[in-house]
């Protein structure tokens, strides 16, 4: 890096009091500048009914620096939910932006982080696996591309598709990955994302999958709800406060 490059990774305080860090590789935040919390809670947690499910099982695309995994987490410990998260990272950040950006929010406390951000490759990159478990949860964090890595099938109550937007990060929202995507959902399962896109939504219609417009989270007018039917239904995603 020379002196007037900007570092790789940027801490950017949100409007809520959250954090999130801004990626100079893709040219853009892991999460929402409007407000990162906000977002993961919104968007992931009640979009997905994941803050009613009694036992949920989460797959994330684009673990990030990790705020929708606290939201998550910090959401399940609150309910005593039992609560697997798989998420999938090609490029990991280094430990101390994820600490950064965790530092005094929701989550963070919370045993199974803390096992997770002292097990995270100090400096970033590499590939593997890291998995901790501890408060009631099991964290699964795989150093891998999504695209081409093996995806569990029909296994997740809800889907988290954070990846950088379509405009910088196109592969992870074509067709055939959300077809991908799809497949991974057990029935009744719902995938939630932050875009609202017009191909986006098409892709996941031809995925199989019944797709809503949701209000957005502060910053962005809709985001989109997408879930696998199941006759009869087992349990109902209702509306959350943003």
């Amino acid at each position: 890096m020379t002196h007037d490059e900007p570092p790789a990774y940027a801490l950017l305080p949100t409007p809520d009091g959250s954090r999130t860090a801004f990626n100079a590789r893709y040219g853009e935040a892991y999460g929402s500048r409007h407000g990162a919390a906000a977002q993961a809670r919104h968007v992931f947690v009640q979009g997905t009914g994941t803050h009613l499910h009694p036992a949920p099982r989460v797959l994330e695309i684009g673990f990030g620096v990790g705020v929708n995994g606290r939201a998550t987490l910090a959401d399940t410990a609150r309910r005593g939910a039992r609560l697997h998260y798989r998420a999938y990272e090609f490029d990991p950040a280094p430990r101390e932006v994820l600490r950064a950006v965790a530092e005094g929010a929701e989550g963070a406390d919370h045993p199974a982080w803390t096992a997770l951000l002292a097990a995270w490759p100090e400096g970033g990159g590499g590939r593997g696996e890291l998995e901790v478990e501890a408060g009631g949860a099991t964290l699964t964090v795989t150093f891998a591309d999504a695209l081409t890595a093996e995806l569990p099938r029909s296994w997740a109550t809800a889907l988290y598709l954070d990846g950088f937007s379509p405009s910088r990060n196109p592969e992870v929202w074509t067709p055939d990955f959300a077809a991908r995507l799809a497949s991974t959902l057990a029935p009744g399962g719902v995938l939630g994302t932050y875009s609202a896109a017009g191909h986006v939504r098409r892709a996941l219609v031809a995925a199989g999958l019944r797709v809503e417009r949701r209000p957005g989270a502060p910053g962005k007018r809709e985001c989109l709800r997408a879930v696998r039917e199941v006759e009869g239904g087992s349990w109902a995603v209702e509306e959350g406060p943003l």
